[in-house]
């Protein structure tokens, strides 16, 4: 016998109000399983994949590819066939974090109790969180209207889910199961023309990454460019969403609210340089990434400690400086989607190997969109590496709800006087960006000074640790 449900959008984290519809893994026809991934949501935060909570076959697909839907909104019809599509409850279950009691909302459902017989299994990490949390109104296309009416809506052609240049050539292929990159990157080598079967992968095992298909877009010796707009197309206008508008927002909020100080230090990191050479030769640091990053983090690290007001937040509402005595170290990220900055819990507390694996690990995450909203909260002082970008330094905005961000600029080769001698050295700057409400201009002046005087001379940090 049918019987339909409607899986409704949940909260994923932190009163999230809205999520954009990335990708669906399943549909019309599909037969699916509990927990089974089945879609990829963009929040704000970051890109989720949903399981299902229901076991079935699909009905409809209720959000379009592209679409933005409210959370509680109905996005998927699935078929149950009279089973509830739950699976059986153990014979004494453990409770579940945020697993709603009698009477209690259902999963993705805001505002209406939930009747006992239609209550389901929870998802563990999903359950809208009750609050006043208010949004803006939005103007609303008719598919998504349909769809916060829960009716079925065919995905439109004029809403893709990410806008992008057309191109030339021939369109790809689906990519084999049996080729090793994530979902992201595949979606990357779609939009890009780029036909994953070619590649040979310079991931882990083989895995390929962003890298492999932004070089294979290039072709051979041509360094990546943007694709040419088709003819006659002067302008294009790119929809500002998830995590993009979210580092807007964020961006915009702490200029116009913490005052601004940026410093600038240009130091000798030749030492450095070569401390980060032997470390890459040292049993501990095997099949971790060792950058001069790492360096750079674990001098701001001891920093802090010697300088604690540094490492705190401003809080407006009770008229008081919070001080922090632990260290998130946010590592900023520049992605597809936007800046973002994973932040590396307790890394006061880490070891140097411990450190640079914890680094690895959130960027790698944060460039592959497979961050969840827990690895993008709660930073106290941020990194950020514009030397990738091939640039010195900058005045880095500062990460809302911190005091501080440190700008690490490229190391290249200049003049120095060195031991009295004019000499060729690699030489960086360092830019600190600082909320002067907390920090005055002594106070930053001395963290930035020991951050230089460690990688300078690599053995302060031993002293001074």
């Amino acid at each position: 016998m049918s019987e339909l449900k409607n899986f409704r959008l949940p909260d994923v984290g932190e009163g999230l109000t809205e999520a954009d519809i990335v990708r669906w893994h399943v549909k019309p026809g599909d037969q699916i399983s509990i927990n089974q991934i089945i879609v990829e949501i963009e929040t704000a935060k970051a890109v989720v994949e949903l399981p299902s909570p229901y076991a079935g076959v699909v009905s409809n697909l209720l959000v379009p590819e592209g679409a933005t839907a409210d959370v509680g909104t109905p996005i998927i019809s699935v078929d149950v066939g009279g089973n509830g599509g739950a699976p059986a409850a153990p014979a004494t279950p453990e409770p579940i974090a945020g697993a709603p009691r009698e009477g209690a909302v259902e999963p993705g459902i805001v505002g209406s109790p939930a009747p006992k017989a239609e209550r389901q299994a929870v998802l563990v990490g999903y359950g809208v969180k009750l609050g006043t949390t208010a949004r803006r109104a939005r103007k609303q296309s008719p598919q998504a209207a349909q769809a916060t009416a829960g009716q079925p809506v065919a995905p439109a052609p004029s809403a893709p889910a990410r806008i992008a240049p057309e191109r030339t050539g021939p369109a790809p292929t689906a990519a084999p199961a049996g080729i090793l990159a994530k979902p992201p990157v595949r979606k990357l080598a779609k939009d890009l023309g780029v036909d994953l079967a070619s590649l040979v992968g310079t991931g882990k095992d083989g895995t390929i990454t962003r890298d492999d298909v932004h070089l294979a877009a290039a072709g051979p010796d041509v360094a990546m460019a943007a694709p040419a707009p088709a003819a006659g197309v002067r302008d294009e206008r790119i929809p500002i969403r998830g995590v993009r508008r979210h580092m807007a927002a964020a961006m915009t909020a702490s200029a116009f609210t913490a005052p601004h100080v940026t410093e600038f230090l240009q130091i000798d990191m030749t030492a450095a340089m070569e401390a980060t050479a032997r470390l890459r030769q040292v049993p501990d640091f095997d099949g971790v990434r060792v950058s001069p990053l790492l360096l750079v983090a674990k001098a701001l690290l001891i920093a802090v400690g010697r300088h604690p007001l540094v490492n705190s937040s401003w809080d407006e509402s009770a008229q008081e400086i919070v001080v922090h005595h632990y260290v998130n170290l946010g590592i900023a990220a520049a992605t597809e989607r936007g800046l973002v900055v994973p932040t590396v819990k307790d890394a006061h507390a880490m070891s140097l190997p411990r450190l640079a694996a914890g680094i690895a690990s959130l960027t790698d995450k944060a460039r592959a969109g497979k961050s969840s909203p827990a690895d993008l909260s709660g930073g106290t002082i941020t990194i950020t590496n514009v030397g990738v970008f091939g640039v010195d330094g900058g005045t880095p905005i500062i990460s809302p709800g911190e005091a501080a961000i440190l700008a690490f600029g490229q190391v290249k080769d200049a003049p120095w006087v060195y031991e009295g001698q004019l000499a060729v050295r690699k030489v960086c700057t360092l830019s600190l960006s600082f909320d002067h409400r907390i920090i005055d201009g002594e106070l930053g002046s001395a963290l930035l000074r020991d951050v230089g005087a460690m990688l300078t001379d690599p053995l302060r940090m031993l002293a001074w640790s």
